[in-house]
């Protein structure tokens, strides 16, 4: 009698464990409990050059990544970079940026999630894991539960976007969004910050891959790159939907 009752008590204790750990995380825990996208079954990580291997300057930064939940969105944004760099030289150019953001906009990292060059290498931005929710600091006003990527260069009238850089942008995006998440459809964001073009505490209707300048009154990510959102939108929906075990109809399938 005595060993059933260890038994049941300690089934209870797990189910207790299990629920507190899968549950809802209370405002105050939020941050430390996100652990980052649950992409459809079957879609894998893109490959990604990560903060060490572009030499990140650790020394830069002024304080530890902050969490948020997984992705709703997605802003895709540009660095102002000229076009015509040698992919090899992108490190360097990520170091310029993230020494920008701290030095001269006074923020306590590079602010983009991910930054991507023109033969289609992916690279860490902020720290704090690339497999994680990082609350980035790329658009002002709406950064929380969304994820911020940098294209390398400007993309301005009479320029183009590089197949490479397109590629990346569909695959990194198609894996960093939420599950249940239409790629095609409209998301409702709380604005929290009057700077940007959105009242603090205005609730703001977005494309869920929007572009930087829908919240924030800028030219980023320039015309052209701009101008290639719709196809970057049907090109993620058309790589998720066919990732096996995805639901076609994931517009209707709510997340929890």
């Amino acid at each position: 009698m005595w060993s059933r009752r260890i038994v049941l008590g300690t089934l209870s204790l797990l189910l207790v464990l299990l629920v507190f750990q899968d549950g809802p995380a209370r405002d105050g825990q939020r941050r430390e409990l996100a652990t980052g996208p649950r992409p459809p079954r079957g879609l894998p990580q893109p490959a990604v050059v990560g903060r060490q291997e572009w030499r990140a300057d650790e020394g830069l930064v002024r304080e530890g990544p902050q969490y948020t939940g997984a992705a709703k969105a997605v802003f895709i944004h540009h660095t102002g970079n000229p076009n015509d760099y040698d992919c090899a030289d992108a490190p360097e150019l990520i170091r310029a940026v993230q020494a920008d953001h701290v030095e001269k906009d006074g923020w306590d990292d590079i602010g983009y999630n991910f930054l991507v060059d023109r033969c289609g290498t992916i690279y860490e931005g902020r720290a704090g894991g690339i497999g994680r929710s990082v609350l980035g600091a790329h658009t002002k006003g709406f950064n929380a539960d969304t994820v911020g990527i940098a294209a390398i260069g400007t993309f301005g009238e009479g320029t183009e976007v590089p197949k490479p850089m397109m590629d990346a942008l569909v695959e990194l995006t198609a894996w960093k969004l939420r599950p249940g998440v239409d790629p095609l459809a409209t998301v409702e964001l709380v604005s929290s910050n009057a700077e940007s073009r959105f009242d603090e505490g205005q609730v703001a209707r977005l494309n869920v891959i929007s572009g930087h300048r829908d919240s924030y009154e800028t030219r980023c990510p320039g015309d052209v790159l701009y101008g290639l959102l719709p196809e970057l939108r049907e090109r993620v929906a058309r790589l998720r939907a066919s990732a096996p075990g995805h639901a076609a109809n994931s517009r209707l399938r709510p997340y929890f």
